[in-house]
């Protein structure tokens, strides 16, 4: 099971939280991230973010990143989106 925890942060606390999971292992590992964090946004009421080469790098090495007001396009009333893989 691929499991995903979406968190919405607003000075430095968590204000909504979420956890995707997906099941579909025909998916690859890409698809079954960006599949979540779609989910994880239509939970939250919020269109998609933009990966900068920045949050590329983060999820690689981490497997988690941060998406703030520049990743947006629409203005948002938080401070960021976190989105980290929990179970693969």
């Amino acid at each position: 099971m691929f499991r995903m925890w979406g968190k919405l942060f607003k000075n430095n606390n968590i204000i909504k939280d979420t956890t995707i999971a997906i099941n579909d292992y025909s998916l690859s590992r890409t698809q079954m991230v960006f599949q979540a964090l779609e989910d994880i946004c239509y939970a939250f009421d919020l269109g998609k973010p933009i990966w900068l080469d920045a949050n590329v790098k983060e999820f690689q090495r981490l497997s988690r990143t941060r998406f703030r007001q520049d990743n947006f396009i629409e203005h948002i009333s938080f401070d960021y989106l976190e989105i980290q893989v929990i179970e693969e």
